[in-house]
């Protein structure tokens, strides 16, 4: 018995013009701007709005990745998007919610004022003690304690949305890769 030959799929791989584009400015820049806006809301709430808390809003930037993937794949139906158009609109989205992350940071830091960036560095600092203090299995040197408590201290804005931007951009990218790949079939 001999099993059925397939025939090779010969469909073109086409994308509607301006389609991913399209899906990166809308998707990336929603996710973007709802960081910004959870950060601000933090602000204004008296929490800290550059703290560990901004995660929740930033969660959002893998999911807006992969819905970007999933509208392209059915703006191309029946045709395939292809890896490069579907990975392409992944990374893009992330990578432009990052940049508007990160300018709300800024922006947030010179609006906000020093007191808000001063007690931002507070708290990291508080973090960093009390992270030294409690972990046993990764005791430093006191020079290296020391280094660490003297970064915090001079923590700027670009640090922080250094840091925003990085975390955005890699929380974006751990689920924008794998769907590229598997949501363009």
């Amino acid at each position: 018995m001999t099993a059925p030959i397939r025939e090779a799929d010969t469909r073109e791989v086409k994308v509607p013009a301006g389609a991913v584009k399209q899906l990166v400015l809308r998707f990336g820049g929603a996710a973007g701007l709802a960081c910004v806006v959870w950060m601000v809301g933090l602000q204004l709430t008296g929490s800290n709005g550059f703290g560990p808390k901004q995660i929740l809003a930033q969660l959002l930037v893998p999911l807006a990745a992969v819905a970007s993937q999933w509208l392209l794949r059915k703006a191309a139906q029946p045709n395939k998007p292809g890896l490069g158009a579907s990975l392409g609109v992944g990374v893009l989205t992330a990578l432009l919610a990052a940049v508007i992350s990160a300018v709300g940071t800024v922006g947030l830091a010179y609006g906000a004022g020093e007191p808000a960036v001063a007690k931002h560095r507070r708290e990291v600092l508080e973090i960093v003690q009390a992270q030294q203090r409690e972990n046993p299995k990764a005791v430093a040197p006191a020079a290296v304690q020391q280094q660490q408590v003297e970064q915090v201290q001079r923590m700027t804005v670009g640090d922080m949305a250094t840091s925003n931007f990085l975390q955005v951009l890699v929380l974006g990218l751990v689920l924008a890769v794998p769907a590229g790949i598997f949501l363009r079939e």
